[in-house]
């Protein structure tokens, strides 16, 4: 009785199911609601008018707009949009944010940043020197943290100050700042970007970024010694030594015991267990190290208060707080791109571009190579732009049997690198906003425009460069079969 049951379900969720819809102009109408939030964010960008609640109407209006060239039932679309919203790879990559993000702002409580800038102040390094170091402590945390943008905005914050005191030069200063926001934005395994270009590729993310390490360290040892080597010549004259002693006397080296949370999360993800699994057990050995090194208290982690707009408040909260939008933003884009499956648009796009690539896989990766770079120079918010790119990569890809690793290294390697490099990219921006702030407490310190720094953010350009040499060459290519296992050589297509 149960059994019948359960086929009779089955066949009614079948029969529920939309197989396709039609639109007017054919598969290209399909695709009015990506192609519209394409073009929403390219606009916004270049109004400097981005942010992520910006995006997602963005996403709404274009999902909108595509029930207008729906000519099936607007049920069916109904129906297909939100088939799409229930993709497991939205639902994915969010809880992992969720889990990201609270430990991410867990280890900030603790104090790692703090000690970090400790550790680069009593280094005694000046010039060069300073500039690479700070380059390599940037990686660290944000390999640790998962977040670009945070590394970006707390290294500006301090390690600006003291480099240009010391007598780095401003503009490899702050190249440098961002690049360690790239590398570590690149292969943290709690990285947003990290994430996203897993699960959209049906990857797991310790895989992964075993994977990519060979990639972004031959970016990484490049970019150092070139700072060590431009890095120096700043002017120490005008630096006030008071203020920035006082900056140091908040620093305090107990906080790169944070460092071993983040390095039992590391150790568990690459030996295999879930990703999920390892931030718990990172979350759960970061409070009471917190609460025994005595660098932050329980109620800047979690605490209730009632006259708080969200009741709860605290690290956990603010981790989670920070992706809300952004999850929202990949179930819409997730949803746009089915909509394009179901519309015919991602099976055209895909025939057009195997035209011209035939059997080259050579061609197949430059052609995702190009897709990625072409979406992360127009929108400025690098994870809606893998978002966005995402479908292409993952739809090329298995047509030519990419492995899952190499598309997903393709995917985020070339995002991570270009979202921090031009002037118009929300981390450079941001960045910049931070330290014309702080030059309301060190009326000394010099701003770098974000056309300025572009040229010097080594670890992008030399991460984007090796990814499209990896393209050109196929060096690091490997396939797979439908069954995802690992083969020498690509199957007959």
């Amino acid at each position: 009785m149960s059994n019948t049951s359960t086929d009779q379900s089955q066949q009614t969720a079948e029969e529920g199911a939309v197989s396709s819809l039609s639109f007017r102009l054919g598969a290209w109408g399909a695709a009015v609601p990506l192609l519209f939030f394409v073009i929403w964010a390219i606009s916004t960008s270049v109004l400097g008018l981005s942010s992520e609640i910006g995006l997602v109407m963005g996403a709404l209006f274009g999902i909108t707009l595509g029930l207008f060239f729906c000519t099936s039932k607007w049920e069916d679309y109904a129906k297909g949009l939100f088939e799409g919203l229930t993709q497991p790879v939205g639902v994915v990559a969010i809880v992992a944010w969720f889990y990201a993000g609270m430990f991410a702002q867990v280890l900030q409580v603790g104090g790692l940043v703090e000690g970090l800038v400790w550790l680069g102040a009593i280094s005694d390094m000046t010039g060069g020197w300073f500039v690479a170091l700070t380059f390599i402590l940037a990686a660290i945390f944000s390999t640790a943290v998962g977040t670009g943008y945070g590394t970006t905005v707390a290294f500006c914050t301090l390690m600006y100050p003291a480099g240009v005191a010391v007598g780095s030069d401003p503009i490899m200063l702050f190249a440098a700042i961002l690049s360690g926001a790239i590398f570590g934005d690149n292969l943290a395994p709690v990285s947003d970007t990290t994430i996203v270009s897993a699960t959209t590729q049906d990857a797991d993310v310790p895989g992964v970024v075993r994977s990519r390490f060979k990639y972004s360290i031959m970016a990484a040892i490049p970019a150092a010694i070139l700072y060590v080597l431009f890095g120096g010549g700043g002017d120490t004259s005008a630096a006030d030594p008071a203020a920035l002693n006082a900056m140091m006397e908040s620093t305090e080296p107990l906080g790169l015991v944070m460092l071993a949370p983040f390095a039992l999360v590391l150790i568990l993800a690459l030996s295999g267990q879930h990703l999920i699994t390892s931030l718990t057990w990172g979350i759960l050995t970061s409070i009471p190290t917190i609460a025994i090194i005595g660098t932050g208290s329980l109620s800047e982690i979690i605490a209730f208060d009632a006259d708080s707009d969200t009741v709860i408040t605290g690290a956990l909260v603010n981790g989670v707080q920070g992706y809300v939008t952004m999850s929202i933003l990949i179930l819409l884009i997730v949803a746009g791109a089915y909509l394009m499956k179901l519309g015919g648009t991602m099976e055209m796009i895909t025939e057009k571009l195997m035209s011209w690539i035939k059997d080259s896989v050579k061609r197949a990766e430059t052609s995702i190579w190009g897709i990625v770079a072409l979406l992360n120079s127009a929108i400025t918010i690098n994870t809606a732009a893998e978002i966005a790119a995402a479908p292409f990569v993952r739809e090329l890809g298995t047509r030519y049997h990419i492995h899952r690793y190499r598309r997903a290294n393709m995917l985020d390697a070339v995002t991570s690198a270009l979202g921090y490099i031009f002037p118009w990219g929300a981390p450079v921006l941001l960045g910049w906003s931070t330290i014309k702030s702080m030059q309301g407490t060190y009326d000394w310190l010099p701003a770098v425009a974000p056309t300025e720094v572009f040229p010097f953010v080594f670890q992008g350009w030399f991460l984007a460069l090796i990814m499209l040499f990896a393209a050109l060459t196929s060096w690091g290519l490997k396939f797979e079969d439908a069954d995802g296992n690992e083969l020498k050589h690509s199957p007959a297509r």
